[in-house]
Formats: structure tokens, sequence, C-alpha cells
């Protein structure tokens, strides 16, 4: 006869059973599927994060390159990986802008995945030659607004979130200039110092030694504060242009279906990692400050950037056929 004690003594090693099993993750080797090709930011971000992760949790944590179509192939792989703990994405903002910038995007940013964290991020800025008449984005603006069609700017590629933050001044301030497309950040940076293009809107950590140097000067920041590095420059959020911040962030996620209890305990370990003042040196040389944000901060970021590049993007006939 299975009496009441004998239930409640099965139920309870049924339940130390699975604490047990919760507790012993990971028992196998875990592969961070970084979504763009070796030698990028994506890339050095998830490695630095790996060997020390790695060490934490006691098994191997490997970095496998999934690149091609700005992350969108990468994504869509891991997507459809089980939610298990041992496939995890390393991503970038192309997480929250390739759903609406891709028409043949095959996952659900909310439904595929669950954010564990985000390593870093680092704000656009909009930078002149060192030649140009402009010396304020204050005056860009007056310029652009009275001589619709005459400025043009550049970025470093369609759907990167340098684009989206000059699409975003765009259709706050109703400027009209044109975008002028180069084949990568390379070419697009060399007719900026060259003076061809008026302005050109960039990733902060992507041209630190250009603003170093005095080759660019930086009339504009869209960040929520201004940066520690660039105290006079202002943020488009106190020049009035609300809601127009952005940002190119790296992060991890998992599968949907990824137990609660292995989602806290990896942003747990990462959150330990990014702390440490060597982990943060080397993001800074990357030009990635450390942001840490765990899974609820990232969810809501998620929840507020996706709708927020979706509306750019069809404003402004954006969208990759």
């Amino acid at each position: 006869m299975f009496t009441t004690a004998r239930l409640l003594a099965a139920l309870l090693a049924v339940a130390v059973s699975s604490g047990i099993a919760r507790a012993e993750y990971p028992e196998r080797a875990i592969t961070i599927f970084a979504c763009f090709p070796v030698g990028g930011g994506n890339d050095i971000a998830m490695r630095v994060i790996a060997a020390p992760l790695q060490e934490a949790l006691g098994k191997p944590v490997v970095v496998e390159n999934r690149g091609g179509a700005g992350g969108l192939l990468g994504t869509a792989a891991v997507a459809r990986m089980p939610g298990d703990g041992y496939a995890l994405l390393g991503c970038s903002s192309a997480f929250n802008v390739n759903p609406s910038l891709y028409a043949n995007a095959t996952y659900d940013p909310f439904k595929d995945f669950v954010p564990v964290i985000v390593l870093g991020a680092s704000p656009n800025v909009f930078v002149v030659p060192e030649q140009s008449k402009f010396k304020t984005m204050k005056e860009f603006i007056a310029f652009g607004q009275a001589n619709p069609g005459k400025l043009n700017w550049t970025s470093p590629g369609a759907g990167t979130t340098p684009q989206l933050a000059g699409e975003i001044l765009k259709m706050k301030t109703g400027i009209d200039m044109v975008h002028i497309p180069f084949a990568g950040a390379g070419p697009a940076m060399t007719a900026v110092l060259g003076g061809q293009v008026d302005m050109y809107t960039a990733n902060y950590g992507s041209i630190t030694g250009l603003i170093a140097s005095g080759k660019v000067r930086v009339i504009a920041v869209g960040a929520q504060k201004r940066l520690t590095d660039l105290p006079d420059v202002p943020t488009l959020e106190e020049l009035g242009i609300k809601d127009s911040s952005t940002d190119n962030f790296q992060g991890i996620f998992a599968p949907a279906g990824t137990p609660q209890p292995i989602i806290d305990k990896l942003a747990n370990a990462l959150a330990e990692i990014l702390a440490r003042p060597d982990t943060k040196e080397k993001y800074v040389k990357i030009g990635l400050p450390v942001v840490a944000e765990g899974p609820a901060a990232f969810r809501a970021r998620v929840e507020h950037e996706v709708p927020m590049y979706r509306e750019i993007i069809e404003k402004g006939g954006l969208k990759i056929n």
C-alpha cells in the first residue's frame, strides 16, 4: 500500500533529484555562437568572457562563429537549438534590428530567445570632418532645416545602428539629408576624412583613435548622458531631440525554454566576471564599456528597441528583401 508518508517521501526525492540536476549544470561543454565572423567586435567580446566563464562553471566554453547577413543567419540557427543551456547566442544590437530590417528574418526576438545579460554597449556619435564649417549639432540642424537636400551623411552600412541613429535624427528634426552608402566602414571613413560627406554616424568605440587625433570632430552623442571622454559634447536629448538614444550592445541570449535557474546561473557568473577590473579594461580597449544588464533589464531593452527600430525602418523604407 502506497501510504501518504511514502508518497511524500517520493515527492521529496523527486524534488531533491531535480535540485541536484539543476545544481550540476553544466555537465558538458557550452558553445557560444557568435553571430558575426572572426575578428570583429562581436567575436572579440565573446572571447573575452569565454575563458573566465569556463573557469567559473568548471566546463569548457567554446566560441563558434556563425556569421552572415548582418548577424541574421547565426541568430536564426541558434533559435532552432534546444533550450538546455548548452547553446548560447552572442549577438549585438543586430538582434533587435534584423527582424524588421530583413524580409526573410526567421526568428522572433520575443518568442525564440531569453535575454541573459548585456556585456557592454557603446553609444553612437555624430562626427564631422575636421575642416567642416559645422562646429555644433545646432548649426548642422539649422543649416539642414534651411537648406533641404543640401546635406549628406554616411554610416558603416545599411541597417547598422549608426545608420538608424542618423535616420532618427532626420525624423526627429525634419532635416532632409541624403545618406551616401559605402561598402563598409573603411570606405565611409575615407570619404569623411576627405571631406566628401558632411557627417558620419558611427559607434563611438570604432573611431576613438580618429577622435583623439583630431581628424574628426564629435558634435553630438546619441546617449542618455554625456560621455566621460567627451564632457563638452552634448547628447541629442540635451538638444531637445527626445527618445533619440542609440548604441551598439554585445549580449548573451539563450534559446527559448531554457530553465530559469540556468539563466540565473549564467547571468550571475557573467556579472561577476564583468565586475572584474581586468575584464572592464579589456572591454574598454575594444570600445565597449561594460554595462552588465541582467535578464530583466535586458528584456526591457529588447522590448523598447525592437519596436523603435521597426518604426525607423518602416518610415525610412529601409527594409532589405
